[in-house]
């Protein structure tokens, strides 16, 4: 089960950050991608950038995930449909890759076991890739 968030009004700042997005295939940190737009002559803000993703990635409309470190990392979604992502170490392409409906049914019995709702989660394995 997912939380919704009401979608927000699509600003100039918001529509710049999805273009941007669409034109890269890897995922790319905050401040990779705002290098990216100022030098494509964005006069976009780091920290509007910083806010707009996040609030993106909680609205679903962005694809997220967490380095070792802890470093969020952006992408478009490929596809609206629930999907977890295979990610190489080593180049960091990027495949989005569907869960069995048995970890699903597994995620939320055990959740039911512990008492927890609003249940949520997210699968990122990491491997090398064919290339690597």
């Amino acid at each position: 089960m997912t939380t919704s968030h009401p979608a927000r009004r699509p600003t100039k700042q918001r529509l710049a950050l999805a273009a941007a997005l669409a034109g890269i295939d890897e995922f790319v940190p905050a401040q990779q991608l705002h290098a990216r737009m100022a030098a494509d002559g964005s006069s976009v803000g780091l920290a509007t950038v910083y806010r707009n993703l996040q609030a993106m990635a909680a609205e679903r409309e962005i694809d997220t995930l967490r380095t070792d470190d802890g470093e969020a990392l952006y992408r478009a979604c490929r596809t609206e449909d629930h999907h977890h992502h295979l990610v190489c170490r080593e180049c960091g392409r990027t495949v989005e890759v569907a869960v069995p409906p048995s970890f699903e049914a597994w995620s939320a019995e055990v959740g039911a076991e512990h008492g927890f709702t609003g249940l949520s989660h997210l699968v990122e394995i990491f491997g090398l890739c064919p290339d690597h």
